[in-house]
């Protein structure tokens, strides 16, 4: 790679760093990297060329788009290229007497675990995948260009019906909100939250972390699994989930059903505790900007083997530990533990965020992301309708499994992702009937 300072567009944040760390690690474990990925089902084929139009604005807009990564030292910056941007990658299905909804799943399967060097890719791409009955567009980047709330942003902008509402999105000219976020402290409490976050991340470490399923090397590829909830029963979920963990602690009612779930699917799994990382936005609520970038910090929901148990004191521990968080500030302590954790190597970086301090083995039981309530507009996108959208990304191997969830037109979607052998799919199946128990209190 080129060393000439010129080419250098911007460096990583923190939490880009953080998420950098995570890509070597998968990688390590024999799997693609740190992909992200929306899917959107569309009720008929697009009109591409209008498509094409606003991916090629887009890749105009945000020259970051068409970048790669180049290691200098121990870091890492965002570089130009001379390659042209690849704006729309057509799947098609060429022969009719496959079946559609296969051919869909496994593209996607494909897509997602394709192994190229990070630097040779191209930081996000566009996907058309149609058939005679069937039409998915989908959204795959590397966890170091964006978030997924970055994801969403950028889906609404390809939603955007002229050029004036597109320069809406935008990049502040201020610094990463990681970095404004740790701008508010001064140094003696920057040293004093890194403290807290290191006693924090000791506590957890002290109760090993349960493993649900049986690690098996070489891990072979991801898979998922998409269910889709009614618009009566997600109704009942938010109503169940206000009542046992308040207004905002949807995360929590989910990360607990499946903490639950997991337990009743495999009850003598070795370990005391189970433990699951997942993040919170930095950005105002509606923000356009920033659109790039990681724009998280990390906390982790823990609860040990007795208390998930029962499914009321879960639910209570759960919402108190949540509590504590917050009035400890310790929802920030992770600020300045990713700040520091950006100089390591990515090996020394990947076996902090990852091992356990008493153990020693893998600290996560598994992964957890809701992204929420998704305000994309469903007649918006050019020439066809959004009927679904879901969310995929790739997890190290252990735990083997991410838990993503998000509401689209009123209906909760479970994504189930899940690495090949440890986790099969008939195993899935059987978790998600308990997950599904669990939502809705039966």
């Amino acid at each position: 790679m080129s060393q000439n300072n010129a080419a250098i567009i911007e460096g990583l944040n923190p939490a880009d760093a953080f998420t950098l760390a995570m890509d070597q690690e998968i990688r390590n474990d024999g799997l693609a990297g740190s992909y992200g990925c929306f899917a959107l089902e569309l009720n008929r084929l697009p009109d591409i060329a209008e498509l094409n139009h606003r991916i090629q604005c887009f890749f105009q807009q945000f020259p970051l788009a068409n970048a790669r990564l180049e290691q200098r030292g121990r870091r890492f910056y965002w570089c130009k290229t001379e390659q042209a941007p690849i704006f729309l990658n057509p799947h098609h299905l060429a022969d009719s007497a496959k079946d559609e909804t296969t051919f869909h799943h496994q593209t996607l399967v494909d897509l997602v675990n394709e192994c190229k060097p990070r630097e040779t890719l191209q930081p996000i791409s566009f996907h058309l995948i149609s058939s005679p009955n069937q039409h998915t567009f989908f959204c795959r980047w590397i966890h170091p260009f964006c978030d997924a709330r970055g994801a969403d942003l950028i889906l609404q902008y390809l939603c955007a019906e002229d050029d004036s509402e597109r320069q809406k999105f935008g990049q502040p000219a201020s610094r990463p909100l990681v970095n404004l976020q740790l701008d508010k402290f001064h140094w003696w409490q920057k040293l004093g939250l890194l403290l807290k976050g290191k006693r924090y991340i000791d506590r957890l470490d002290s109760l090993k972390s349960i493993q649900p399923f049986p690690i098996k090397k070489p891990a072979q590829q991801l898979d998922f699994a998409i269910h889709r909830l009614s618009e009566e029963q997600t109704q009942t979920v938010q109503a169940l989930s206000r009542k046992a963990c308040g207004l905002t602690g949807a995360s929590l009612y989910y990360i607990g059903c499946l903490m639950r779930a997991l337990q009743q699917l495999n009850p003598t799994a070795e370990g005391e505790a189970y433990c699951a990382p997942y993040a919170f936005n930095l950005r105002k609520q509606r923000a356009l900007t920033p659109v790039t970038g990681n724009h998280v910090c990390a906390l982790f929901a823990q609860a040990p083997r007795d208390i998930v148990k029962d499914r009321t004191q879960l639910f209570t521990y759960l919402k108190q530990q949540n509590q504590q968080v917050i009035r400890q500030q310790l929802d920030y302590a992770f600020l300045p533990l990713m700040w520091a954790g950006s100089w390591l190597s990515l090996e020394e970086y990947g076996k902090t965020l990852r091992l356990s301090y008493g153990s020693g083995e893998e600290r996560s039981s598994f992964w957890f992301s809701d992204i929420g309530n998704i305000s994309l507009p469903n007649d918006r996108f050019p020439g066809a309708k959004i009927s679904a959208i879901f969310h995929i990304c790739q997890v190290t191997s252990p735990p083997s499994l991410a838990f993503l969830t998000g509401i689209y037109q009123n209906r909760l979607n479970l994504s189930y992702n899940f690495v090949k052998p440890s986790v099969s799919p008939e195993q899935i199946d059987a978790l998600h009937q308990r997950v599904i128990a669990e939502l809705l209190d039966q």
